[in-house]
Parts: C-alpha cells; sequence; structure tokens
C-alpha cells in the first residue's frame, strides 16, 4: 500500500510504501510534551520504504530535544510535522505522522498512546531500530 503524506502547504512530503498491505495502521500518540503541543501521531512500518522530500529547505527546522537522538522535521511554513528521523549507526530509520497522510481511510487506524518516560538512550535506539522504517532514502522530489 503507498501511503502519501505532507505537511498543510505541501513543502515537505513523503510516500511510504507499506508492505505487506496492511489490515491496520498502529498510530501511537507519544505523550511527550512536544508531540503533545503539536498533535502528532506517529506510525511505522519496518517493512516498508519511506522517501521524503523538501521543496524548499529554507522552510524546514529540524528539531532535537531530550536524547538528542531523533530530528523532527518542522516545516516552518506551516508549523506542521509530518516525519522524525534517527541516525543510529549507519542507518537512517524514520516515523511518520498519521495526520499527515492524504486519503488513508481512517478505520485504518488503530489508536494508541505510547510513553516513552523512563527509557535509556540505549534501549531507545534499540526500540527504533526494530520498530521503525529502516528504509529511507531523501529524494530531490516526488510526484505531485
Amino acid at each position: 500500500m503507498l501511503i502519501f503524506g505532507r505537511c498543510h502547504c505541501g513543502n515537505i512530503s513523503f510516500t511510504l510504501n507499506w508492505k505487506p498491505e496492511p489490515s491496520e495502521i498502529p498510530a501511537r500518540a507519544c505523550t511527550c510534551t512536544f508531540c503533545t503541543k503539536h498533535g502528532a501521531v506517529w506510525t511505522s512500518c519496518p517493512t516498508g520504504s519511506l522517501k521524503w522530500a523538501v521543496k524548499d529547505a529554507r522552510h524546514v527546522s529540524a528539531y532535537a530535544f531530550g536524547t538528542e537522538t531523533a530530528e523532527f522535521h518542522i516545516c516552518t511554513q506551516c508549523g506542521v510535522v509530518p516525519l522524525v528521523t534517527s541516525r543510529i549507526d549507519d542507518g537512517l530509520y524514520a516515523v511518520v505522522n498519521v495526520n499527515t497522510f492524504e486519503g488513508v481511510d481512517t478505520s485504518l487506524l488503530r489508536r494508541s498512546p505510547s510513553t516513552l518516560d523512563g527509557e535509556t538512550e540505549e534501549s531507545r535506539l534499540a526500540r527504533r531500530k526494530r520498530n521503525w522504517i529502516a528504509d529511507v532514502e531523501y529524494v530531490e522530489s516526488l510526484p505531485e
């Protein structure tokens, strides 16, 4: 299943190739203050692949906090956070915000809270390697 997503103005966009076809999509509402304030709800498909692009890099901010092991990619034009990336060892991993999906049937989303308080940096990175999208590629542009 190809899932398209973007920030409100379309400056940051992505295509997630979810393999195999999902019967449901986990949608984790992180309870940290940043995600709560942004209303972000994250998902990933460890067996899938993600391509993402930025039209104008001058209007993107990468924000890292806490352990500073993940970058939240924020569009400074519209304020939306479509994805988060984390460089672990030699790989780039990512999660995407289900609230930025275009045309996905919301009945597929299985929403649940996600509390990551108390995780050590080592356990956090190990969880990301297991659960986040591991095939991540930044591309110059995506089809509109």
